[in-house]
């Protein structure tokens, strides 16, 4: 999936601007925005076609550039709507050292609450954490039963065979690798880490799942598509040592108080993507090739949204 460290570095220059009353009207046609990753474009896709389907005209922006440019263009009324993930609301108003940010519930509250003032709304977050995580090789999981860092924790404790891939920023930071020491009570010898440079999953997923020098686990962003499809399972983060980054809908207000039923088509689609669904969805298309906008309406339609 998408570097999610680079998403975070250029996030914080982020400053929230007033929204022009020449543009707080409106407009024909809906404009839908996107980040450039797959899983961005998968969102803003399901977007264009909730509210195609039910006779919202749109314009497609989508995978338009990066955090900076997707969310300076919905606060500035370039564009009306698009999916971000609820954990950056921290950097944009800097204050991403609040531990609201990593209770899912208590995250998509606060978003809101500090976006109100941009004139721009917060819908239902899908119930998928696209954060740092630990994913295991499935034979790992199933000899020692695991399910959590928890049990992650536990395992090496008694001795379990484990060695991560991950990057050197992952390993080294004190938000990441770290922060699930801390958290779950465990540390890692330097010989049970493999440092890959950058911070491309793919590398590390692809490593734990060929056991490149005996790696059996890897860093991973939740939703990563390659994790499903290569046979790793996330370990769940039950004490929140990492931010919540859910992903949802951020539209400016004045076009939801001129279409308010865009939120009622919405929700529902954000609420069905949890995380297994998401890495689903996400190895169609990065694992398969198949194109964002089939992936899109295949699942809207299998599961009812769309007829």
């Amino acid at each position: 999936m998408r570097n999610f460290l680079s998403r975070r570095g250029v996030i914080a220059a982020v400053v929230a601007l007033s929204v022009s009353t020449s543009t707080a009207l409106a407009q024909d046609a809906v404009r839908v925005g996107s980040k450039l990753d797959a899983e961005g474009g998968l969102l803003g896709s399901m977007i264009i076609q909730m509210l195609e389907a039910n006779g919202i005209k749109t314009e497609n922006k989508l995978q338009m550039g990066a955090t900076k440019i997707v969310r300076s263009a919905l606060v500035t009324g370039e564009i009306d709507i698009y999916p971000e993930y609820t954990g950056n609301a921290g950097f944009f108003f800097n204050v991403d050292t609040d531990p609201a940010w990593k209770n899912a519930k208590q995250a998509a509250e606060k978003a809101g609450t500090l976006d109100a003032e941009n004139g721009i709304v917060w819908l239902k977050a899908a119930p998928a954490n696209n954060t740092w995580a630990i994913a295991l090789r499935q034979d790992v999981v199933d000899e020692g039963n695991l399910a959590s860092m928890e049990d992650l924790a536990k395992y090496i404790g008694a001795g379990g065979t484990f060695k991560l891939a991950a990057s050197a920023e992952f390993v080294e930071s004190p938000a990441a690798l770290p922060a699930f020491e801390t958290a779950y009570g465990f540390t890692l010898k330097p010989d049970q880490t493999l440092i890959l440079a950058g911070g491309d999953t793919s590398a590390t997923i692809r490593a734990a799942a060929e056991q490149t020098s005996d790696v059996n686990a890897a860093m991973v962003y939740g939703t990563d598509g390659a994790v499903a499809a290569l046979g790793l399972v996330v370990m769940t983060d039950d004490k929140g040592a990492q931010a919540v980054y859910e992903p949802a809908p951020t539209i400016r207000k004045s076009v939801l108080d001129a279409y308010p039923q865009i939120r009622d088509l919405l929700d529902p689609v954000f609420a069905s993507l949890d995380a297994p669904t998401l890495q689903g969805l996400n190895a169609k298309i990065q694992v398969d090739g198949q194109d964002i906008a089939a992936v899109a309406q295949e699942y809207l339609i299998s599961k009812g949204f769309l007829k």
